[in-house]
């Protein structure tokens, strides 16, 4: 059961971090940084619990990382951006 939540956090953590791309607000970072916390924290969880595919999973697991983690730091860049543009005008 646990693994199919953190499959659906997982899933939803990139749903997220790819809304909170295209329409970047501070809100939607944290929550997205909640949803990556929340799937590390599962992650980790059903690592210890059955600790039997231990490469595999610690490979997955970094590259779900990276991936958000690169989504989330582009959309944190580009809000950036947009408030630097709106102080501007």
């Amino acid at each position: 059961m646990i693994i199919l939540i953190h499959v659906i956090i997982a899933l939803s953590s990139i749903a997220v971090a790819s809304f909170v791309y295209f329409k970047p607000s501070i809100k939607r970072l944290a929550v997205s940084y909640m949803f990556i916390i929340g799937t590390v924290g599962s992650g980790t969880f059903l690592l210890l619990s059955s600790p039997g595919n231990l490469l595999k999973s610690c490979l997955v697991g970094l590259l779900y990382l990276t991936v958000v983690s690169i989504v989330t730091i582009a959309s944190h860049m580009r809000l950036k951006n947009f408030a630097r543009q709106e102080i501007e005008k």
